[in-house]
């Protein structure tokens, strides 16, 4: 019988022999230790002896990239869903002016150093217009334009100034003569009013916007109210007639309707309606652009929906403008918007006996050099005007 060091030996030489040796193997330790040591051999013997592969070395910092791009993947793609949800209700909400702008030959050119800028001419109305049959800015003669408001927004981007151009002021309305510059719609339409105010200043208008009134009512509650500090007391006409008290006050829908419609409750007219406009409008920018309403989806989402009804602009204006516009001018709060009225000599009658506003011919002037070169800012800022 083979010892167990035998046996022990056995295994050794079975785990190094080859095929050709394993006679003299069995020659050497007999049969019976040959079998016994092929029973105590295991596979691990085998197994040992075999080349090992390489363990996979982790990667933990490669993983964890990995994961970051992927969540941000997915919310980029949720972003994108937004913002294109939001292109496309102002795209088919809104109302398109065709032919917003008169004959190329009749318009001016932008300096050199205007270079860039954008002129927004900006309209507020009792009514939505009926559609002409070729769908021209035609179709919006029977509309009343109450409120006319040039937005100039340099080319830097840091600041908006908005001038108002009272409805009754007196003024070359070209083909027809002088009249107020508020007739201009009913004579000619969107292309005529464009074309009254680039001869007025000697510069061109780049995109027009037309708000109906209505629209304050649902935007101003989807904002959550806007908030105004009221110069003057005063009690707006009508049966449903609201007071509006002095100081700050919060305007929900139905309020800011009277609060930007009433003349009659002052003894200036138009000339307090304006400036109350200019305050309501200034109160929705300051929430528009406030953070709250940036970093609320559902919030901004309600905005779009609530106004697009409520606007018509012109052909190129639409969703990809609006959002060049707001990333370029994402840095602008509240307080860099300026609002002025357009200068003036006060109240007149022309010669058919109406009552009107003299324009301030020099002022106009100024106005119109600034423009040009590109300072309406550095006016503004001599003048005091906002």
């Amino acid at each position: 019988m083979n010892s167990p060091t035998a046996i022990g030996k056995t295994q050794g030489h079975l785990g190094k022999c080859s095929l050709r040796r394993l006679p003299a193997a069995l020659g050497t330790i007999g049969l019976t230790g040959y079998l016994q040591g092929a029973i105590r051999l295991s596979t691990h013997d085998y197994v040992e002896d075999a080349p090992r592969r390489p363990a996979k070395r982790k990667r933990p910092l490669r993983t964890a990239v990995l994961v970051i791009l992927g969540v941000v993947a997915a919310f980029a793609a949720v972003v994108a869903g937004y913002l294109i949800s939001l292109a496309v209700a102002f795209e088919t909400k809104t109302t398109t002016i065709e032919n917003a702008f008169p004959d190329s030959s009749t318009r001016p050119e932008r300096s050199a150093a205007a270079e860039g800028a954008m002129n927004l001419l900006l309209m507020g109305s009792d009514a939505r217009p009926a559609e002409s049959e070729d769908g021209a800015g035609e179709g919006f003669t029977d509309s009343r334009s109450d409120t006319m408001m040039l937005v100039h927004i340099p080319q830097d981007r840091q600041n908006v100034y908005v001038m108002s151009i009272l409805r009754d002021t007196w003024t070359e309305i070209p083909g027809y003569g002088e009249n107020k510059i508020n007739a201009a719609i009913s004579l000619g339409g969107v292309p005529l009013v464009v074309q009254t105010v680039e001869t007025m200043f000697d510069a061109p208008i780049d995109h027009v916007m037309i708000v109906d009134f209505e629209g304050f009512k649902g935007l101003t509650d989807a904002l959550g109210g806007v908030t105004v500090d009221n110069p003057i007391a005063f009690q707006s006409e009508g049966t449903e007639g609201e007071f509006f008290e002095q100081g700050t006050i919060t305007l929900d829908g139905d309020s800011a309707l009277k609060f930007v419609r009433e003349r009659k409750a002052f003894s200036d007219g138009d000339f307090q309606r304006v400036q109350n406009q200019q305050l309501f409008i200034k109160g929705i920018m300051s929430e528009l652009l406030s953070t709250e309403t940036f970093t609320n989806p559902v919030k901004l989402s309600r905005v779009v929906n609530e106004i697009s009804p409520y606007l018509s602009v012109d052909e190129e204006f639409g969703a990809a403008t609006l959002g060049s516009l707001a990333l370029g001018m994402w840095q602008i709060r509240s307080d860099d918007v300026v609002f002025f009225t357009l200068p003036n000599l006060g109240v007149g009658t022309s010669p058919d006996g109406q009552s009107i506003v003299v324009k301030d011919e020099e002022a106009i002037a100024r106005i119109a050099e600034a423009l040009d070169q590109g300072t309406l800012g550095e006016y503004v800022a001599s003048t005091n005007a906002g």
